[in-house]
């Protein structure tokens, strides 16, 4: 398939550049595997899904991953955290008007500085002088995605993150943005319908918002992101498969990790306890292992992401979705609307 396959036409007042005033307020496009569409509301979530189904969700949490400082020169620069490696090092894009060279030295407040140790790729390898998560706390700023066009302000501190996300996972330069409408309401009615949760943990690097450049789809390289699937997970996906129960993922993260670790699983185990890298690429003829449906949010044009979702319910019926999505006024992107996909047979 070409890249201009998974184009569509977004009007630029669609994309939501602020979060619902309620998590689960937002609105839920359904797609069945034939492709018919439903209209809904996220509250609906738990009674399109069925008793003994499991839900896996990421429990990633976002850095504070956006950092400004300045070169020994004066000029200022930004850095977008892709890796945090032990307590002194990162790997970084960097932003500059002309990059720091191996050695240099960069300046942040407090008194903080960085040595630029070297490139890997197209990363900066940099060493602090303090510990990074603590400059990253105290100066860093929450990475919203390039297309809401603003800062941070009021709580996207707080919105930007889902309501699971673990404390000490902390390493995502975004968020699992299909997480971000669940709230304590969702889970209670989620628990009353006997839907089951599990975890895994992707951290999301920033990687995520690189375009696909190349036009021959198949011929695109993923970037890698970090990666863990527990045995407590495993044994719940093979327990709720063997009690013909559906493993709903929930966000692209999730899929990417469960499919992950479904390489070199055996027929009948489904998957197996993995941590490591991945840069797992789906895109249609995909051979399905774990997932049965998703929920996700809109995607945009051209991007990997609208390539695995039409590989996970079908191509036609992805993009007759999002032109209906279009017509019908969804609000798209990280704090936009959701949907909810059966896998196509």
């Amino acid at each position: 398939m070409k890249l201009s396959d998974f184009h569509f036409d977004l009007p630029d007042e669609l994309i939501a550049r602020h979060p619902e005033p309620v998590r689960s307020a937002s609105r839920l496009l359904c797609v069945e595997a034939g492709g018919a569409l439903a209209h809904r509301r996220f509250a609906d979530l738990p009674g399109l899904l069925q008793p003994g189904d499991l839900l896996v969700m990421n429990d990633t949490r976002v850095l504070a991953a956006r950092l400004f400082g300045e070169k020994e020169s004066g000029g200022r620069i930004e850095l977008l955290v892709e890796r945090v490696q032990g307590s002194h090092e990162l790997l970084c894009h960097l932003r500059a008007s002309r990059s720091p060279r191996p050695g240099s030295r960069l300046k942040f407040a407090a008194g903080v500085e960085a040595e630029m140790l070297g490139r890997v790729d197209d990363l900066f390898h940099l060493r602090f002088s303090a510990p990074v998560l603590a400059v990253l706390a105290a100066q860093g700023e929450i990475p919203l995605p390039p297309y809401m066009t603003r800062r941070p302000e009021g709580d996207d501190s707080e919105r930007y993150q889902t309501v699971y996300a673990h404390p000490e996972k902390a390493a995502s330069a975004a968020a699992p943005t299909a997480g971000l409408h669940f709230d304590e309401s969702v889970f209670a009615a989620l628990e009353a319908r006997g839907v089951q949760r599990a975890y895994v943990t992707l951290h999301v690097g920033a990687g995520t918002f690189r375009p696909v450049k190349a036009e021959d789809v198949v011929s695109h390289k993923m970037h890698s992101e970090w990666l863990s699937v527990s045995p407590e997970t495993v044994a719940a996906i093979r327990e709720t498969k063997a009690r013909g129960g559906r493993v709903v993922a929930v966000g692209t993260t999730s899929v990417r990790s469960l499919e992950t670790a479904a390489r070199g699983a055996e027929p009948g185990e489904w998957l197996r306890p993995y941590e490591g890298e991945t840069d797992i690429f789906i895109y249609p003829g995909y051979d399905w292992r774990v997932v049965d449906a998703l929920v996700t949010n809109f995607h945009l044009p051209e991007s990997s992401l609208i390539m695995l979702v039409s590989a996970f319910a079908g191509y036609e019926n992805v993009m007759a979705a999002y032109r209906e999505a279009v017509a019908q006024r969804y609000r798209f992107f990280s704090y936009g609307d959701a949907m909810f996909l059966t896998r196509r047979p």
